[in-house]
């Protein structure tokens, strides 16, 4: 599967985000096969169940000019490399616990001259500057995840949403949100805004900062 549908979805971008985006195969097949951050049978599905799924979060939100985001538990560089080709001008903040990870990230964000994207090999506890909103891809429940990065929210909004997590998940969640005790939680399915069954179970789950 190519890039294709990704300018399916997003068919206003430039001629170097296209360029970007045709990019990540080749790097993340190449240094995939140094470091394992993606399955092996899914490699061939790159654009669908990595790339396209990361960018499923600009449905739900635009980030603005000037914000800043942090990814957390990265692994590959996923949500957050793609949202960096999409959004320019906007700062991206990648962490990852293992260093090897990191690697990956950077060696991916040079191979396609990603200006606007940092990756630090730490916990996301550790980081201690403060963001617009925070981004991940089911790296843990939400009730363990959200006391990694309480207090890491700017205080003032300006986005539609008001700052807070957008995370990706998938399946059946109402047991984790119940379990987490976060207030005003939202759901976006992505089957709304993707055709294709992979996204037929996975959402962007909104938790506002807390």
């Amino acid at each position: 599967m190519s890039s294709e549908i990704i300018y399916k979805y997003f068919p206003r971008l430039s001629a170097k985000q296209k360029e970007q985006f045709d990019k990540l195969f080749d790097l993340y097949s190449f240094w995939n096969s140094q470091i394992n951050v993606i399955s092996r049978k899914d490699i061939d599905l790159l654009y669908e169940r990595h790339i396209l799924h990361s960018i499923g979060i600009a449905k739900v939100l635009s980030f603005k000019a000037g914000q800043n985001i942090l990814d957390v538990g990265t692994g590959g560089g996923f949500p957050g490399i793609p949202l960096a080709i999409l959004f320019p001008e906007v700062q991206f903040h990648l962490v990852d616990s293992i260093g090897k990870k990191i690697k990956v990230v950077n060696e991916v964000a040079k191979g396609i001259g990603l200006q606007n994207l940092k990756a630090t090999h730490s916990r996301a506890e550790q980081i201690n500057d403060k963001f617009d909103f925070v981004v991940s891809r089911a790296v843990t429940q939400l009730k363990d995840f959200y006391p990694w990065i309480r207090g890491k929210f700017k205080k003032d909004s300006v986005s539609s949403l008001k700052n807070g997590v957008l995370y990706l998940k998938g399946g059946d969640l109402d047991q984790e949100l119940a379990e987490s005790k976060l207030k005003n939680i939202a759901l976006y399915p992505l089957k709304d805004f993707f055709e294709e069954d992979f996204f037929d179970t996975k959402y962007v789950v909104y938790v506002p900062a807390q």
